[in-house]
């Protein structure tokens, strides 16, 4: 059976938000794929949308991409967590 967590957001881009906001410091792509269980190019698709929502600034250095939240991004991945955290009660 699904997770009730599934009915009301897609999997990936909310774990996403929720990876990012766990940790404060900026996050690399390949890093957040590996915590939500997806391929590397599907994590790049999800993140491209996040960064047009303006949730996810992304900062590069050289050859690496870092990944931040933004204060929009911040308040909804928290919100998410919320609402994950009271199926999980």
């Amino acid at each position: 059976m699904k997770d009730n967590f599934d009915i009301f957001f897609r999997r990936k881009p909310a774990l996403m938000l929720i990876a990012l906001r766990r940790l404060s410091r900026a996050k690399y792509g390949s890093l957040l794929a590996k915590e939500v269980d997806c391929t590397y190019s599907h994590a790049v698709k999800i993140l491209q949308t996040l960064e047009k929502l303006d949730l996810i600034s992304v900062e590069k250095k050289g050859r690496i991409k870092l990944i931040t939240l933004t204060e929009r991004g911040r308040g909804i991945a928290e919100n998410i967590d919320n609402i994950r955290k009271t199926f999980n009660n």
